[in-house]
């Protein structure tokens, strides 16, 4: 019974939010300059530099130039995200040290030494090899491509006959 009234709570929530890109007013909190797509009902797409917006269309500059596309011809528009390396080597960085550290305590060859009692953990040598994989899962993890497209507009589809 509570659970059947959260849900039934939630979904004009959820409606609202997949609703919220069909809105033309949302054009209006971009900043001149921005960089932009928009794909035309045609399928083409333009980048480049943000303009301005009216009831009636979108400025884009394209290079030189600019263009005004039509509200009607407006498939999509989207900006580009923000870029995420720091986050993303700051990720690499530890899951790459954590690997290098188990890979070298784990590994007979690696990570033990010789001691009194037996066989005992290296720390240099478990440090360096954690050092290393922390190294190389920063480098990986700065590198990956995050920055990718968000659509700040949609059309609404007219369903198909």
């Amino acid at each position: 019974m509570v659970e059947t009234l959260l849900l039934l709570l939630l979904v004009p929530g959820l409606s609202l939010a997949q609703s919220s890109q069909n809105n033309w007013d949302n054009l209006k909190q971009l900043a001149p300059g921005e960089q932009i797509r928009i794909v035309l009902n045609d399928a083409k797409s333009y980048s480049g530099q943000f303009q301005s917006v009216s009831d009636d269309g979108i400025v884009l500059r394209l290079g030189k130039d600019s263009q005004t596309f039509e509200r009607q011809n407006v498939l999509r528009v989207s900006t580009r995200g923000r870029g995420h390396r720091g986050r993303n080597a700051l990720i690499g960085l530890a899951v790459g040290a954590g690997a290098g550290v188990i890979v070298a305590v784990a590994s007979p060859e690696l990570g033990t030494g010789k001691c009194a009692q037996g066989s005992c953990v290296d720390a240099g040598v478990v440090s360096m090899v954690g050092f290393l994989g922390g190294a190389l899962g920063a480098g990986l993890g700065a590198a990956m491509p995050t920055r990718g497209w968000h659509d700040v507009y949609r059309a609404a589809t007219k369903p198909r006959k």
